[in-house]
């Protein structure tokens, strides 16, 4: 069982950055592989970028790529998600959630899920 925290959500103008954190309760931080997905109202929870144990390998929905980058710190059992250029359409929760296998897109695949943090972005 892994316990997630997010933290860093807010409020931004478009064109604005913020850097999102998802801290974890294990011993075993490193045997994960971490995903942040978001959710905006009315709409299915989304993936958003995944990293993976080691952090040598990361994925990034085509909607992101370029703007948003995922890292981790094993030795503080943290992953980070830094968002630049955000656009009014970034604004969700976002979910940091834990999995053993690199299916990373799939939310299925994930047991352990976090509580959320709000993104806002105003245009």
């Amino acid at each position: 069982q892994v316990q997630l925290v997010e933290s860093g959500g807010g409020s931004v103008q478009a064109g604005g950055s913020l850097r999102l954190s998802c801290a974890a309760s294990t011993r075993t931080f490193n045997n994960y592989i971490i995903g942040w997905f978001r959710q905006a109202p009315g709409k299915e929870r989304e993936f958003v970028a995944a990293i993976s144990g080691t952090g040598g390998l990361t994925y990034y929905a085509d909607s992101v790529k370029g703007r948003f980058t995922i890292s981790r710190d094993n030795a503080k059992n943290t992953v980070f998600l830094q968002m630049f250029s955000l656009r009014a359409e970034d604004t969700a929760a976002y979910y940091c959630a834990s999995s053993s296998l690199w299916l990373v897109r799939d939310r299925a695949q994930y047991g352990n899920w976090g509580q959320g943090t709000q993104v806002t972005v105003s245009s």
